[in-house]
């Protein structure tokens, strides 16, 4: 009978335990799926998200062109400093153009014109000659009218002076507005200096002012005084080069003067106009 009884405590014991740890799976089991079902949730949420919020692009970086960029630097180195080199570059710049144009107006095709005086005087028609010098634009035909002017007077020596000195007038001609701009190249970098020299005083007072040297201080300051020697010298420079133009084209012009001057010489000699 204890055997019996002991055997039916053992079965007990054992089917208490199988159900134990059926419960305790099935408790895993459900703790597994709600977690799976959490986290599904989740990256429903997060895709729902990423459709309703799509990525904002950065806004194109806009490129400035040259003129405002040269517009923005005349307003930062300030309108009082940078508009005397800017002025300086202007009337530079028109007395430039205006010799210049000048000077391709008076040049001529030299060699052509003293074939037709030759040819006039070879005929002995010196009024011609004279016609063809006065209906000739240029320092050429000028000079070439006082020597046939005075070839009257038979004497060589009065031809030659007359032409030098009559020379001399046409290269004052040529050479007019030429001390103007070479007062602007010269004073152009100048004037950027002295803003350089104020934009640092008031960079300097700026510091004694605030009683610190951080660069946010002084940035104004030295900002103005390097724009204004930037500006001076642009001007300059591109003044100097058009300076450099019209002084090599004077001399091409003063070259032909002299030469067409022998010409002339040789020419009345040559058909015994006046004696050497």
């Amino acid at each position: 009978m204890k055997k019996i009884t002991s055997l039916l405590m053992l079965v007990c014991i054992m089917t208490f335990s199988v159900q134990s740890v059926v419960a305790q799976e099935e408790v895993v089991d459900s703790t597994v799926a709600v977690e799976e079902a959490i986290d599904s949730a989740a990256a429903v949420e997060e895709a729902v998200v990423a459709v309703e919020e799509p990525e904002v692009a950065a806004p194109p970086v806009v490129e400035e062109s040259g003129l405002q960029v040269l517009k923005k630097k005349f307003i930062e180195g300030g309108p009082g400093f940078m508009a005397l080199p800017l002025i300086c570059l202007i009337l530079g710049l028109a007395i430039a153009i205006e010799r210049i144009i000048s000077l391709f107006w008076m040049s001529i095709n030299t060699d052509k014109f003293v074939a037709q005086i030759e040819d006039e005087v070879a005929a002995g028609n010196i009024e011609g000659a004279k016609e063809i010098c006065r209906n000739t634009r240029g320092p050429v035909a000028s000079i070439f009218y006082q020597g046939l002017d005075r070839s009257d007077q038979g004497s060589i020596d009065v031809v030659e002076k007359s032409v030098v000195s009559y020379g001399s007038v046409q290269m004052g001609q040529l050479e007019k507005g030429l001390v103007w701009l070479s007062l602007f190249i010269a004073l152009a970098p100048m004037l950027g200096f002295m803003g350089t020299v104020i934009g640092m005083i008031g960079a300097f007072d700026a510091i004694k002012a605030a009683g610190d040297i951080s660069p946010g201080v002084v940035a104004d300051g030295i900002s103005v005084a390097l724009l204004t020697t930037v500006a001076g010298l642009i001007v300059a420079i591109i003044l100097q080069v058009f300076y450099n133009f019209i002084t090599s084209k004077i001399d091409g012009i003063v070259n032909g003067m002299e030469d067409a001057s022998i010409s002339l010489v040789d020419i009345l000699v040559k058909n015994k106009v006046v004696k050497a």
